[in-house]
C-alpha cells in the first residue's frame, strides 16, 4: 500500500469531507393537482402525467 510522505491535517481532511453531507429532497405542490412532488421531475396524479402545472400526457398507466 502507497503511504504518504508527510502526515495530512485534520483541516485539510476536513476542507475534503465537507461536500459529503446529504442535503434534503426538494418538495413542491402542484398548482393544479395538489399533489406533493420532487421539484423538476414530472408526477403521475390520477393515471395523467404533469409537469410544471401542466397535463403532458394523458392515461399515463
Amino acid at each position: 500500500m502507497a503511504h504518504p510522505k508527510r502526515k495530512i491535517s485534520k483541516t485539510r481532511r476536513d476542507k475534503r469531507r465537507t461536500h459529503d453531507a446529504l442535503s434534503a429532497k426538494q418538495l413542491s405542490v402542484d398548482v393544479t393537482t395538489g399533489e406533493v412532488h420532487l421539484r423538476h421531475h414530472a408526477h403521475v396524479s390520477e393515471g395523467n402525467l404533469y409537469y410544471k402545472g401542466k397535463l403532458v400526457v394523458e392515461n399515463y398507466n
